[in-house]
């Protein structure tokens, strides 16, 4: 094109490269267009045209608006060059050595160059900050607050920069002069951040170079944008302006800057905001279409149940099509996306149990609140770490930190084990109650306890037909058991360092687990390696939750994101930041179109998985949000805490009448209602147990259980 045509003119021209321009400007004449006659004219009677030059970067490579390859891709930004006049831009996507350089009124490339290159003088570091945060302080309110996120992103690289450079007493004193103006929720990362003061110490700190390396993300409307980079260009202060084009990548949307309230929702997280794009991917968050069979009509369903609750002599005819049909939910994902597991017949008895229950369910809502059974550990001096109760709410399991598993059954039924080899071979195969014959009386008891890990057991996951259990532990280790021999039966090795938590999928066959290597995977419980490797998280993986479909894997962590994987092609669909700690609770609502997140900061924010939008902020608990769980038909969303209460709220008020509008998606203008008191239905006290786990019975019942502590 034209201007490029001339930039490049004037290149050769001034490098004195009489040949090649000669060649060129034949060329263009080719093109009909006639360039010839003072080339600089063309560039001066248009100051408002940027032109660009691929400038060679001392490797001798030409590099303009060019990708070098998978491993130094960077998101393409707007970045104006200090020479530059207000109204030229270029976008480049290359290092912060000025990947494209903007001639023009023809200044001197390789001093533009050199101005991206030195190393700031470390005395004025303090100089450039303070004068930076003079100028967003006495800025208009409207920009003010958009501004103010670069304090921190910048505080801590100028600050790895001079200890870096092994300017050590200059480091000290710029931290301790600025530190106090960070916002509290980032208090752990300077904590972190005060113990690194030399180079040396940066080799290994992880979380550090995670700074470094991943880019500090920031949403900022194009007004207060233009507003900081015209400062930025006045007062010449190249190296607060090569920090922001290095390590910051600004989301620039166009629309009215956000208010206070509006960015302190969402930001806190270890990399800043998730950017816009991260939130676009399409997601299936409906159901899947339950299999159709016949339920038997009969009254008589309280007689005898055998060893697992499920009734006994009833086989429901095989898939009679039109039983229950349920129209395809438009937002579910294809029926076979991801292969699941056949039901079994004994699924299929499970499954008629379980409707025969919900037509028993009793309908909760803001005047039928849920009665809540508490089950309490008492001396539990092993450290109760973990807790989970099978979906009929027949059995309980406990990790312990001596590195126990401990099933309690719940209802009178004994926990048996199947008979040993020599007795099975003795049992008539054809009786009827052939599943009753095969479990010893002998092995009968209300406790069975599960010796196998070697550290402590964090995590804990009934599958959905009660024969495994899932268990992850400090050792690295996860451990399917059987619920029949009450034996471990696979070792399941993949991560080096403590598990913090496993589930199982509510379909059964695969499991998530996520740990301290900052990764969750996912296996199949026939798979010895993990089937899925998702990666992207910036600290420990603490939570996991299936999606109600099985499609979609939440991983909370410590970096104080969420993020939503596609169990498919194990791509990141989903991130959500807003939490100021790091979070310890993941719930589904029922109907798959909602999220429920708890954290250490105490509060359960609630997302639209949909429109990838926070939705919702329930503040109430003074402390660690441990269990969240939606009832059954999602009216009514429980959470539980460390300081010891359990809380109920109103779903269907807190998701009724959204703003999802597309303009609200676009920008990330979220307008959160102040009526968490509203919402609160009740605030149940425990005496000293903080609150672990959750559980809706299938008549929606609460259970909830913790370890009384003394304290």
């Amino acid at each position: 094109d034209r201007q490029t045509l001339v930039a490049v003119l004037q290149f050769l021209r001034r490098s004195n490269l009489r040949e090649s321009e000669e060649i060129l400007r034949r060329e263009a004449r080719l093109l009909g267009d006639d360039l010839g006659g003072s080339v600089a004219t063309v560039a001066t009677s248009s100051p408002g045209v940027a032109a660009v030059a691929a400038v060679p970067s001392g490797k001798g490579e030409p590099r303009g608006d060019c990708e070098i390859g998978p491993s130094s891709r960077r998101e393409p930004r707007e970045v104006r060059s200090p020479v530059s006049s207000p109204n030229s831009k270029i976008t480049h996507s290359g290092d912060a050595i000025g990947g494209a350089v903007v001639v023009e009124d023809q200044p001197d490339v390789s001093a533009v160059l050199s101005a991206y290159n030195q190393q700031g003088d470390p005395t004025l570091y303090e100089e450039y900050y303070s004068g930076l945060k003079h100028f967003i302080e006495c800025s208009l309110d409207c920009h003010r607050a958009e501004l103010s996120q670069l304090f921190y992103p910048l505080f801590v690289h100028m600050y790895l920069e001079l200890v870096y450079n092994q300017h050590e007493s200059e480091a000290k004193s710029f931290f301790e002069r600025f530190h106090g103006d960070q916002e509290c929720y980032y208090q752990d990362d300077l904590r972190v951040l005060s113990s690194l003061t030399k180079k040396e110490h940066m080799k290994g700190n992880e979380t550090m170079l995670d700074f470094r390396t991943s880019k500090f993300v920031l949403r900022i409307s194009r007004d207060s944008y233009q507003l900081l980079k015209r400062h930025l260009q006045e007062k010449q202060n190249n190296q607060i302006w090569n920090i922001v084009q290095e390590h910051l990548y600004i989301d620039i949307f166009d629309g009215m800057p956000r208010s206070k309230q509006q960015i302190d929702a969402m930001v806190g997280s270890l990399a800043g905001e998730a950017k816009r794009e991260a939130n676009k991917a399409k997601v299936f968050f409906g159901l899947l279409k339950e299999p159709e069979f016949d339920v038997p009509l009969d009254d008589e369903d309280e007689e005898g149940e055998n060893e697992e609750g499920k009734p006994k002599k009833k086989k429901p005819k095989k898939d009679n099509v039109g039983s229950k049909s349920k129209k395809q939910d438009p937002n579910a994902p294809p029926q076979n996306r991801i292969p699941l597991p056949e039901l079994k017949d004994s699924d299929k008895l499970d499954k008629v149990m379980n409707m025969k229950e919900a037509a028993r369910r009793v309908r909760l809502g803001p005047e039928c609140l849920p009665s809540i059974c508490f089950y309490t550990f008492l001396n539990a001096y092993q450290g109760l770490t973990a807790v989970d109760i099978t979906d009929d709410s027949s059995m309980i399991v406990g990790g312990f930190a001596d590195s126990t598993v401990r099933v309690w059954s719940v209802t009178p039924k004994k926990l048996r084990s199947v008979k040993t080899a020599a007795d099975l071979s003795l049992i008539d195969k054809e009786s009827d109650d052939v599943l009753e014959r095969i479990m010893d009386e002998k092995t009968a008891s209300e406790l069975k306890i599960l010796y196998g890990h070697s550290g402590p057991v964090y995590g804990t996951s009934f599958s959905p037909d009660r024969n495994y259990l899932l268990s992850c532990s400090e050792d690295g280790t996860v451990r399917l058991w059987s619920l029949q021999t009450f034996t471990c039966l696979v070792g399941y090795k993949g991560h080096n360092y403590p598990v913090w938590d496993t589930q199982f999928s509510p379909y059964g066959y695969y499991f998530v687990s996520g740990g301290h290597d900052r990764v969750a995977r996912l296996w199949a419980t026939d798979h010895y390696q993990p089937l899925r490797i998702f990666a992207g998280h910036l600290a420990d993986v603490t939570c996991t939750r299936f999606h109600p479909n099985s499609n979609y894997i939440a991983t909370g962590s410590a970096d104080r994101t969420i993020r939503l994987w596609d169990v498919l092609n194990g791509n990141c669909v989903r991130i959500f930041t807003g939490h100021k700690g790091p979070i310890h609770s993941l719930a589904f609502s029922p109907n798959g179109r909602f999220l429920a997140t708890g954290a250490t900061d105490g509060r359960v924010l609630l997302w639209d998985i949909g429109h990838g939008l926070m939705v919702g902020e329930l503040k109430g608990h003074t402390d660690t949000i441990y269990a969240l769980r939606f009832s059954r038909d999602g009216e009514i969303l429980a959470s539980g805490s460390m300081d010891n209460t359990v809380r109920l709220w109103d779903a269907v008020k807190a998701f009724e009448d959204l703003e999802t509008d597309d303009f609200t998606t676009a920008t990330g203008h979220i307008n959160l209602p102040e009526n968490s008191q509203d919402l609160l239905l009740g605030t149940y006290m425990t005496k000293s147990t903080p609150v672990v786990h959750l559980h809706f019975t299938r008549r929606n019942l609460l259970l909830a259980a913790g370890a009384y502590s003394s304290q």
